[in-house]
């Protein structure tokens, strides 16, 4: 072999290890931190700028969101409570990104404005995580720059005590017989006062209820009242009895009063995600064994049942062996990240990897997709987990891949997020358009994590390692549980079943020791999922399969037969090479078969609600997309006709209000709170005839976003028998204002195709032609042709309302 052979291997070599490695410079990741701090500026200015004292942005009107004012979105806007929600849910990013002045300006505003007795409706589990996490730990750094001295000298723990106020205003929504808390409070009035506008919901989702013990027991180690963690505890208590003992999994919904499960489905993502991410965390906060315990039994049935890497699918809890879905949801994201804290490598990457993919191919994560990787839901909120996960990973492993893929999320939401006053969420991935939200959690976290992805510990202002971050990437310092005093008299003491441990059971793993600086060893398990999408494979010729096919009959009639068939025949002394001598009759018969790259999208049959009654008389037709459950409208030749009424409550996951106004009539329900069938039961319970499901997501509409077809919840929905179907927003407030304006609105629910006047331009005419002359002389016949009176009927349609 020449020097030149060897030099040229060498340097193939070499090239190949540097892209398997993705290496990147010190000045790469400087470059690319640089422009992290870019974007938060831009993200926060606007905030700032448009919005604030609001509790959100809008970035595409360039306003706050300020509830009361905008279109009510459904529990979506239960986040807000008109208390500054993002500047709060910021306040610790500052720090991290070390923009202390900022920072201390921010503290300043939000003693100086915040406000937390207002008389407003919030959802517990978002206030908690959201504001409650906020101000703890913008208390905690505001604490540690005081004691550093220089800075926030005037602060005299101002947070601590608004976080305490606002624990006491939670408080109320653990008033229940079985200690779980009701999803919901008033700030002002709390949960069973006249004035207070809730207390009537029965169910809860276990992450609702498992998500409060991080902030609530931090609260009480640092305000010195115990009330807080020992209702947190008993919330946690209560969801671990009401698992089931024989898969050991916990169901997505249950019920406040006595404890018994609504949804029986389980997974790791929306629903139950955080309820496990509390049980490893408060073992890691406050050094409590039962909590790692129960993480551990709850984590053995999770890789037993639910990881089918790189999957993570939903199952029955009581038989776990059956999928109750075929999509998953974005939430799951943070799954890999919760994996590394346990020291669980191998299905963490796996997941990962999975999840990477489906963004380079959807540039997001949409907010559901199938297991095929498929668009379920197209809709991307800029939820923080993927890029949770990467930074997880990558302080795991010391692989630059997790640098390149965190770059990628850089680029993508600059690319396809950013507008002139902040960055808008993507109302569908394959359409791109974008929402006019900027929820706050996307300063919160996003950021947090991207920035600390591209940093080293000796850049940040604070030593990482001693916080845990909670699930809203809020500080809270690990020395709780030997700093400050634990509540006496609040040890659980319940005791996990006897399960299989391993390695990482009784341990907290630190990265420094667990996990060596080997790239290596993270891309052979990566490698096996790179082309799960099919994006970025290169595309190989498959080769010829050759049949010998011996034809006993050497007549041209098999030949032909098999021609017919689509199947051409070569003989085999046609070909040049081999020995052909003993192939008298054995022909060599091609298959080629053409591979579709992209996997078709289910046929979705486009649905119509046609407002019929006048003054409208069949002339509005709103797109409607159609269910995969409930009465096949196809097979109802006029599809079903009757009067709209709106449902009270409007999201229509419980008892109705209005039972007498629905009876008979097509239920409005808006979309949110629960899946659509456990609407369609509620609505068919009241006696509605059909139900009209309205988007809640503002300024969504048909033109801009594929129709979907409406799924069940997982379970049997044999039992509902209405027709349903789904309009977005924009349709949805025609038809809201058409009953606003008139006091009866009859409309056909009907596929498309069948619509009133469907394909027809004008209305038909038939020409009858009338002979004037008496007589039949068929000579005089052609004379008297121009003499004929036409008369032209105009074909009455007026029997197809019916």
């Amino acid at each position: 072999m020449c020097w030149f052979q060897i030099l040229l291997i060498v340097g193939l070599v070499a090239w190949v290890r540097c892209q398997d490695n993705q290496h990147m410079t010190k000045e790469e990741k400087n470059t690319i931190r640089d422009r992290i701090v870019e974007m938060f500026d831009h993200a926060y200015g606007s905030y700032m700028k448009y919005a604030y004292p609001a509790d959100e942005l809008m970035p595409l009107s360039c306003r706050g969101r300020v509830r009361g004012q905008e279109p009510n979105r459904g529990d979506i806007d239960d986040s807000l409570g008109k208390f500054s929600l993002t500047l709060i849910d910021t306040l610790d990013t500052l720090v991290v990104l070390n923009k202390l002045d900022d920072f201390e300006d921010a503290v300043r505003k939000a003693v100086r404005d915040v406000r937390l007795d207002n008389d407003v409706v919030v959802s517990v589990f978002e206030t908690n995580i959201r504001v409650l996490g906020g101000l703890l730990g913008a208390h905690v750094m505001a604490d540690l720059l005081r004691q550093r001295g220089g800075r926030m000298q005037w602060y005299d723990d101002e947070l601590l005590s608004m976080a305490t106020e606002l624990g006491h205003r939670l408080l109320p929504a653990f008033n229940t017989s079985s200690g779980l808390p009701y999803p919901k409070v008033n700030l002002r009035y709390g949960v069973q006062n006249p004035l207070s506008r809730t207390g009537t919901e029965s169910d809860t989702c276990t992450a609702c209820a498992g998500t409060m013990i991080l902030e609530f027991a931090a609260l009480s180690r640092l305000s010195g009242e115990s009330v807080f963690e020992e209702h947190a505890r008993r919330a946690l208590d209560v969801l671990w009895e009401r698992r089931q003992k024989g898969s050991d999994l916990v169901g997505t919904v249950i019920n406040i009063h006595n404890g018994e499960w609504v949804r029986r489905d389980s997974g790791v993502g929306a629903g139950i995600d955080s309820y496990y991410e509390y049980l490893m965390k408060a073992y890691i906060l406050l050094g409590d064994d039962v909590f790692l315990e129960r993480f551990n039994v709850h984590y053995s049935a999770i890789m037993k049942y639910i990881s089918q890497p790189p999957l993570l699918l939903n199952v029955h809890m009581h038989n776990p062996t059956v999928s109750v879905r075929s999509w998953m949801d974005s939430l799951l994201a943070f799954f890999p990240g919760l994996q590394v804290l346990r020291g669980d490598l191998k299905p963490a990457i796996e997941t990962h990897e999975m999840l990477y993919q489906v963004t380079k191919q959807h540039k997001f994560l949409p907010e559901a997709f199938t297991t095929e990787l498929r668009v379920h839901w197209g809709q991307h909120l800029l939820r923080p987990e993927f890029a949770e996960s990467t930074y997880y990973l990558y302080k795991a492993t010391g692989d630059p891949y997790y640098l390149r893929v965190g770059q990628s999320i850089v680029e993508k939401l600059n690319a396809y997020a950013r507008v002139p006053c902040g960055f808008a969420a993507v109302q569908d991935v394959r359409t791109g358009t974008h929402e006019d939200r900027m929820d706050s959690f996307f300063l919160a976290e996003m950021f947090k994590y991207l920035y600390l992805l591209f940093t080293e510990k000796t850049q940040l202002p604070i030593n990482i390692d001693d916080y845990i971050f909670t699930t809203e990437a809020h500080l809270l310092p690990v020395s709780l549980s030997t700093s400050q005093p634990s509540c006496q008299g609040n040890k659980t003491g319940t005791h996990a079943a006897s399960h299989e441990e391993d390695l990482f059971t009784y341990t907290c793993p630190s990265t420094d020791t667990l996990f060596p600086n080997n790239p290596s060893f993270a891309k052979s398990i990566r490698d096996s999922y790179k082309y799960l999408t099919g994006v970025g494979r290169a595309v190989h010729p498959l080769p010829i399969r050759e049949i010998e096919l011996p034809l006993h009959d050497s007549g041209i009639e098999p030949v032909e037969f098999l021609k017919r068939m689509g199947i051409s025949l070569t003989p085999l002394n046609h070909f040049s090479t081999g020995d052909t001598s003993k192939h008298k009759e054995v022909y060599r018969m091609k298959f080629v078969a053409k591979v579709r790259q992209t996997l078709e999208e289910e046929e979705v049959v486009p649905h119509v609600v046609q407002l019929i009654s006048p003054p409208f008389l069949g002339r509005t037709v709103l797109s409607a997309g159609p269910a995969k459950f409930g009465m096949d409208l196809t097979k109802r030749e006029h599809g079903v006709k009757g009067s709209i009424a709106k449902a009270s409550p409007y999201p229509a996951c419980g008892p109705l209000e209005n039972p007498a106004e629905l009876k008979g009539h097509i239920a409005l329900a808006l979309r949110g709170d629960c899946m659509f069938a456990a609407k369609a039961r509620w609505l068919q319970e009241a006696g509605a005839i059909g139900v009209i499901f309205i988007d809640h997501r503002e300024g969504s509409n048909s033109e801009e976003t594929p129709l979907f077809q409406m799924v069940g919840d997982g379970g049997s929905t044999d039992d509902i028998a209405l027709p349903l179907v789904f309009l977005f927003s924009r349709e949805g407030a025609v038809l809201s204002a058409a009953l606003e304006e008139h006091c009866n609105v009859e409309v056909l629910l009907l596929p498309n195709e069948r619509q009133l006047g469907h394909g027809k331009t004008d209305q038909p005419v038939l020409n009858i032609k009338l002979r004037l002359s008496e007589d039949d002389d068929p000579e005089e016949e052609e004379e008297e042709e121009e003499e004929q009176s036409i008369i032209k009927l105009l074909l009455d349609e007026s029997e197809d309302l019916q």
